[in-house]
């Protein structure tokens, strides 16, 4: 009799779980669109606005973190609207920091800014991982997205900061001893500095001849090759998303259109990984060990890509706050670490904007001006912080703003989710997952 209860018991707490977490009839979302009224919210949310794609934008993250905490505690929008604004203003943040980058050059290298073989690496399975994460932010309840969230960003931020840390320490050995070279060698009136505060270069401790331009035209610049492969997984995703427009939610062509997103991106990434493994391409910006690769180091990194969009595509982030600090880790210095992330970001977070428009998941007005705030903010943002190294000779400061995003972020975004959970439990709310086969936009 007691085991016979027991059993009992078991099965009703197991089938109280169960409907907690999914019930087929019943959905958590219901989005809020406040109206663009102007006032004291519009001018706060342009300036957090302001701040967060500044700062964001240098980071080579995005600055969604905080994008998504302003459009829903100060403007009003619910969060899975606000996660696809934020998309937009990320686009527009990243496409403004390429625009800049366009015409500079390695820190010490005589290659682009822009690593377009560690794009190639990372951009089509970051496309990849964008869609999954576009159709869970459909699917998790937001008490799901804020526990992946706090978590996914305190480690990442601690990352950061331990290698910011890290560099700075390297950078100011090496600030010291060139400042004893510089005084042997004064007398000749060559220019020198000292190479950037990345990982890799900081330890080197040489002195190089300043002979490269900072700067030349985009058309020199841009590797086209890598970038036209970028452009075809691009465009192959848009077809895509705009073919499954015209098919039933989950019937037989939806998911054949969503399954062939998955040779498109493979095939693109698989061609630059057996490259970088027979050691036809290198990873040029990391200089002497750009051509070290080895097949499970590559395979770890796709997953990493992958990982990185379904965050981005999940939460309304740029997949910067991943691919920031693995490209750190990887030796990429600071400044083509930033470049070469919102490189990427800029491909995937136009591609899950189109997805959230198709959804009608944002009101267009209000998109279109937080994007104009965000694009400018970007655009002074990199200029104002390579003024700042040029004259403090410190990449490292790329670092330590990667790290105070994220943590501000980590911050802001988990603050709301808990807030909102704990009003839904509060109000017996209905906290499980929603289907994807019943959405209506």
């Amino acid at each position: 009799m007691a085991a016979a209860a027991a059993a009992a018991a078991g099965q009703a707490y197991l089938h109280a779980v169960v409907n907690f977490l999914w019930q087929p009839d019943e959905s958590s979302y219901q989005h809020v669109w406040p109206p663009m009224d102007f006032g004291w919210r519009i001018i706060a949310g342009s300036l957090i606005g302001f701040f967060g794609a500044a700062f964001g934008s240098v980071g080579g993250v995005g600055g969604g973190g905080i994008f998504v905490p302003m459009l829903t505690l100060i403007i009003g929008f619910d969060p899975k609207s606000s996660t696809a604004i934020s998309k937009f203003m990320i686009m527009g943040a990243a496409g403004s920091t390429v625009y800049y980058n366009l015409k500079l050059r390695h820190p010490t290298l005589d290659m682009p800014i822009i690593d377009y073989d560690l794009a190639l690496l990372f951009q089509p399975m970051l496309m990849l991982g964008i869609s999954v994460g576009v159709a869970f932010n459909v699917l998790f309840a937001d008490w799901m997205v804020t526990v992946l969230l706090i978590i996914l960003f305190i480690v990442t931020s601690t990352k950061a900061f331990m290698k910011g840390v890290e560099t700075w320490k390297k950078e100011t050995i090496l600030k010291k001893e060139n400042s004893k070279q510089a005084n042997v060698i004064g007398n000749e009136g060559a220019d020198y500095r000292p190479l950037p505060g990345g990982p890799a270069s900081a330890a080197s401790k040489i002195l190089i001849k300043e002979t490269r331009k900072e700067e030349i035209s985009a058309i020199e610049n841009v590797c086209w090759k890598e970038l036209g492969l970028l452009v075809f997984v691009w465009v192959a995703f848009l077809v895509l998303q705009i073919a499954k427009e015209y098919t039933v939610t989950c019937s037989n062509w939806y998911w054949i259109l969503n399954l062939l997103q998955i040779p498109v991106s493979v095939s693109v990434t698989l061609y630059e990984a057996i490259s970088l493994y027979k050691g036809k391409r290198v990873i040029a910006s990391k200089g002497v060990d750009g051509a070290d690769w080895k097949a499970f180091k590559l395979i770890m990194h796709c997953l990493v890509g992958v990982l990185a969009g379904m965050v981005g595509g999940l939460l309304g982030l740029g997949g910067g706050f991943i691919l920031g600090p693995l490209f750190l880790e990887l030796g990429i210095p600071p400044q083509v670490s930033s470049a070469t992330a919102t490189f990427a970001m800029t491909f995937s977070s136009s591609m899950s904007v189109i997805e959230y428009y198709l959804l009608k998941r944002f009101p267009v007005p209000y998109a279109l001006y937080f994007v104009l705030v965000a694009t400018a903010a970007a655009f002074i943002g990199q200029h104002a912080v390579r003024k700042l190294i040029n004259i403090l000779g410190r990449a490292s400061l790329i670092i330590f703003i990667l790290a105070f995003t994220i943590f501000v972020s980590a911050i802001s975004l988990g603050g709301v989710g808990i807030s909102n959970m704990i009003q839904k439990i509060h109000g017996s709310e209905y906290m499980g997952f929603d289907s994807l086969c019943l959405y209506e936009p």
